[in-house]
């Protein structure tokens, strides 16, 4: 049984986490990504299957190419922030599973006629719980982060990934956030409000 980590640990991933808005002008280095990254991967997903893509939106180029896609109220904030991350989900991630879960052959669990809608429910699944594992792995190594949607997916898919393998799920701000400009915490669900032990 692994033992619990710390209660420094757990307020920086969890009691004392908050969602950014507003960033510091202080740069995120790629190889703090990389890190990020490298935690991510590790955990588990369905079949190994791994569909989460990211691309790391760090230069002016690249950030003018994903401000039109943006809702008004998400311009400044974004535009501001050193690294947005597009996360996407691989449609065709059941390519890769020879490689991923070598141990059978689960391409067909997903590929092939009538599997369409179960690869990309699979998908976008395991897509997500994958953005968790990355946004906690980037709050482990000292960033904050600001997910957000609030975007015209057709439009920056059109833009970042035209030939439709890959489809957009919602963006991260990533950097370090200024905490003066923080608003009050929102209320949360208590235990016996949200949860049933059967």
């Amino acid at each position: 049984m692994p033992e619990t980590i710390s209660q420094q640990a757990l307020a920086t991933l969890f009691t004392e986490a908050r969602t950014h808005n507003d960033w510091l002008d202080k740069p995120v280095a790629d190889a703090l990504l990389h890190q990020a990254w490298n935690f991510a991967r590790m955990g588990p997903t369905s079949a190994n299957c791994s569909p989460l893509r990211i691309v790391f939106v760090k230069s002016a180029a690249a950030k003018a190419r994903l401000k039109p896609t943006l809702m008004e109220g998400n311009v400044e904030k974004t535009m501001a922030a050193p690294v947005v991350a597009i996360f996407a989900q691989d449609s065709r991630f059941f390519e890769h599973l020879p490689k991923l879960f070598p141990h059978t052959d689960a391409r067909p669990w997903f590929d092939g006629p009538g599997k369409g809608e179960v690869a990309r429910i699979t998908a976008f699944r395991n897509g997500t719980l994958q953005t968790a594992y990355f946004m906690l792995a980037a709050r482990a190594l000292g960033l904050d982060c600001g997910p957000m949607s609030g975007f015209d997916n057709a439009a920056l898919d059109a833009e970042f990934f035209p030939d439709g393998r890959f489809q957009s799920n919602f963006l991260c701000n990533l950097g370090y956030g200024d905490p003066a400009k923080l608003f009050p915490r929102s209320p949360r669900f208590e235990f016996d409000e949200a949860c049933q032990v059967v």
